[in-house]
């Protein structure tokens, strides 16, 4: 995908919009909206949104995760897991 021809004027999306979204859908390539010569906004489709936002989600699961190991909020696998059991004998 090369960029220059993923980027439209906001006119060239009012006169031609179901047209982008059906392009957008199809080949799953966003595309840059300017205004005035400036980029604005995208137009993504709905999968790769959503890829995206699982993607930010695992990251922030990931980042938490080594926050706690650098706190020192961890314990040895063992422990965890002996803990775990024991809620689940309960």
């Amino acid at each position: 995908m090369l960029l220059s021809e993923s980027v439209k004027p906001i006119s060239y999306i009012k006169a031609h919009a179901a047209e982008v979204l059906d392009n957008v859908a199809k080949t799953r390539n966003p595309v840059i909206i300017t205004q005035n010569g400036h980029a604005k906004a995208i137009i993504q489709d709905l999968r790769s949104y959503e890829e995206v936002q699982e993607t930010l989600a695992m990251l922030k699961v990931v980042a938490a995760g080594e926050k706690a190991v650098d706190e020192g909020r961890v314990k040895p696998i063992d422990e965890a897991f002996a803990e775990i059991r024991r809620r689940v004998r309960r």
